[in-house]
């Protein structure tokens, strides 16, 4: 609840008091904060996680997460103000221009993240599957730019197909690991 994770928050804090780069207590406050849904001050905290340790995948794909959240909400707002189904695409030129303009930075960040964390684990599906989702953001606010749209949604595709890849090389490895005692010994 919301009291125990002001405390924790508060306990994480008295240990930055002392070890400002705990960055134990650093991810602590980002996973706190974004459970109660504060995604910037999150998204503080993951970016000071990245400054100490700028070989942590995890940060970079959390960052990039909370971006997509931010434009998935923006978005869901604009559409429902329509009185637009999700997965109706936007037609209003001035509406596509606007999340474009409003959310251009936030998507861009979360692009640049996502790859980041891919280029540091390449089977990082879940990361993967973030970069399937803001490419398809960034391509539902491109409806004045048909082209960029299409591009989008094809890496979008791409990035989909790659995670049912990885998944599937990964469920692959899981099922040939031998388990038990083997009778067969080389000699």
């Amino acid at each position: 609840n919301l009291q125990n994770a002001n405390l924790a928050i508060a306990q994480y804090n008295a240990v930055l008091d002392r070890d400002p780069n705990n960055i134990n207590s650093i991810k602590g406050i980002a996973i706190l904060d974004l459970q109660m849904k504060k995604f910037d001050d999150a998204k503080k905290y993951y970016r000071k996680a990245v400054e100490l340790d700028r070989n942590d995948p995890e940060a970079y794909y959390s960052v990039g997460m909370i971006d997509w959240t931010q434009a998935y909400q923006t978005r869901t707002e604009a559409r429902n103000k329509l009185g637009m189904r999700p997965d109706e695409a936007i037609k209003d030129k001035k509406v596509c221009v606007q999340l474009r303009e409003q959310d251009g930075q936030v998507i861009q960040d979360g692009l640049d993240n996502l790859n980041k964390a891919i280029q540091l684990r390449p089977d990082y599906d879940d990361a993967m599957a973030y970069l399937n989702l803001v490419y398809r953001e960034r391509a539902d606010r491109e409806c004045d730019t048909p082209e960029q749209s299409a591009a989008d949604t094809k890496s979008a595709n791409e990035w989909s197909d790659k995670v049912m890849e990885v998944r599937k090389v990964r469920s692959e490895k899981q099922a040939n690991k031998s388990t038990g005692i083997t009778l067969d010994q080389p000699k």
